[in-house]
C-alpha cells in the first residue's frame, strides 16, 4: 500500500481545481495561481512536487473513445493464482489496454481494452486469452452508459463524481439530458487527428506549456484552444484536466460493485445509481450463465469499510441487494489510451 502524505490546504485546493477544468489559456499556471490567491511560481513548484510524488498522473485532453471510432470493452479473465502476474504483464503490452487490475472474486483480472476501427474486439481478446493461458474470459462491452465523472474532493476527503452527459440534480430529471448517441462514432478529420495526438500528451510544467503544441500544429495557442472548444461541442473531447493517482491522493480503497438488476428496471436503477457522488462510473453490461450481474458502479473511498457502507446506501435507495463488491488487489496498469499513434 502506498504511503499517503498529508496535503496542505493549498495543495488540496489545487488538486480540486485541476481535476475539474484545467484552464486552456496561454499561461494556465498563472490563472490557477490567481484563483488560489498565490504566486505562479508557487503553483509551478507544487505541480512539480505532486507529479514527482505521483499524486498527479497526467494533465491532458480526455477524448471519447467510441466517438473517435474506437471500440472498447471491459474484459474479465480468470487465471490460476501462480499465472496471474505473468498473464497481466502480457496483456499490458497491448497499446489499447488502459486499465488493468487484479481483483477479488471469481474473475481475478479485469482490464479495459480499445481497438482501432476495423479491428475485431472478439478476436483481439480471444488471442489475449490464449496467449496468457486464461482459464476463462468474458467480454463485457457497455450496453448502456449512465455516468463517468471521476473527481476526488481533496478538501472534504470524499469522492465528488459528477456525470459528464447527465444532469442529475433531482430525481424527476434523472437521465433527462443523457446523450442518446454516446456510442456513435463521429467524423474525424486528418486535422482532428493531429490535434488529438498533440493534446493527449502530458502537459509540461512551465509558464507557457501550450506554445510548443501550437507551434507544432502550425497555429496560435488561441486557435488551438478554439479548436479544442469545437471538439468539445462535437463531443469528441470531454475536457482538458488532471488525472490523479487515487491511492497516493488518499483514496486507497477501490471497489467495483456489480449488481443483479431486473431488465425491466435497467434504466431506472442506472439513473439512480448515477446520482451518487461516490459513484465515478456506472454502466450496464451483458450477463452470462455464470455471471448474472448487469450493472457496474465504481466506488473510490478511503477504506474498504467505507466502500461497503456506500454500497449499502445505494442498495437501500434502489431496492436491490443482490450484489458483489469486487476490490482491486493490484494495479497492473492505469494510463490513458493514446489515439492515432
Amino acid at each position: 500500500m502506498s504511503t499517503v502524505k498529508t496535503f496542505e490546504k493549498v495543495e488540496q485546493e489545487l488538486l480540486n481545481l485541476i481535476q475539474s477544468e484545467f484552464p486552456l489559456v496561454e499561461e494556465p499556471y498563472k490563472a490557477i495561481a490567481n484563483q488560489l490567491g498565490t504566486s505562479e511560481q508557487h503553483v509551478l513548484d507544487l505541480m512539480v512536487d505532486l507529479k514527482r510524488r505521483n499524486v498527479v498522473r497526467q494533465v491532458s485532453a480526455i477524448y471519447d473513445t467510441r466517438r473517435l471510432g474506437y471500440k472498447s470493452s471491459l474484459v474479465a479473465m480468470k487465471f490460476d493464482d501462480d499465472e496471474l502476474d505473468a498473464g497481466a504483464q502480457i496483456i499490458n503490452e497491448h497499446p489499447g489496454v488502459s486499465h488493468n487490475y487484479g481483483r477479488t472474486g471469481h474473475f481475478n483480472l479485469w482490464f479495459t481494452v480499445a481497438v482501432e476501427p476495423g479491428i475485431s474486439m472478439e478476436e483481439t481478446v480471444e488471442k489475449m486469452a490464449k496467449e496468457t493461458n486464461a482459464i476463462a474470459w468474458r467480454l463485457l462491452p457497455t450496453k448502456q452508459f449512465f455516468k463517468i465523472g471521476v473527481n476526488f474532493d481533496m478538501v472534504n476527503k470524499r469522492s465528488n463524481a459528477k456525470a459528464n452527459y447527465a444532469i442529475l440534480d433531482s430525481k424527476k430529471n434523472v437521465g433527462s439530458d443523457v446523450d442518446k448517441d454516446w456510442d456513435k462514432a463521429q467524423p474525424v478529420s486528418a486535422r482532428d487527428m493531429e490535434v488529438i495526438r498533440e493534446m493527449q500528451e502530458d502537459l509540461e510544467v512551465i509558464t507557457r506549456p501550450f506554445d510548443g503544441m501550437a507551434e507544432r500544429l502550425g497555429m496560435s495557442a488561441q486557435e488551438m484552444f478554439n479548436y479544442s472548444d469545437d471538439m468539445v461541442k462535437r463531443k469528441l473531447m470531454r475536457r482538458f484536466s488532471a488525472v490523479l493517482y487515487h491511492r497516493r491522493a488518499g483514496f486507497s480503497a477501490n471497489a467495483m460493485v456489480v449488481w443483479n438488476v431486473p431488465p425491466e428496471r435497467s434504466q431506472e436503477v442506472g439513473d439512480l445509481m448515477a446520482m451518487s457522488p461516490h459513484v465515478t462510473h456506472c454502466y450496464e453490461r451483458p450477463t452470462y450463465d455464470d455471471w448474472k450481474y448487469s450493472h457496474y458502479t465504481m466506488i473510490h473511498a478511503t477504506t474498504e469499510d467505507e466502500c461497503e457502507e456506500i454500497a449499502v446506501e445505494i442498495a437501500k435507495e434502489i431496492g436491490i441487494h443482490d450484489r458483489q463488491l469486487v476490490f482491486s488487489t493490484r494495479e497492473y496498469k492505469k494510463t490513458r489510451v493514446r489515439y492515432f499513434v
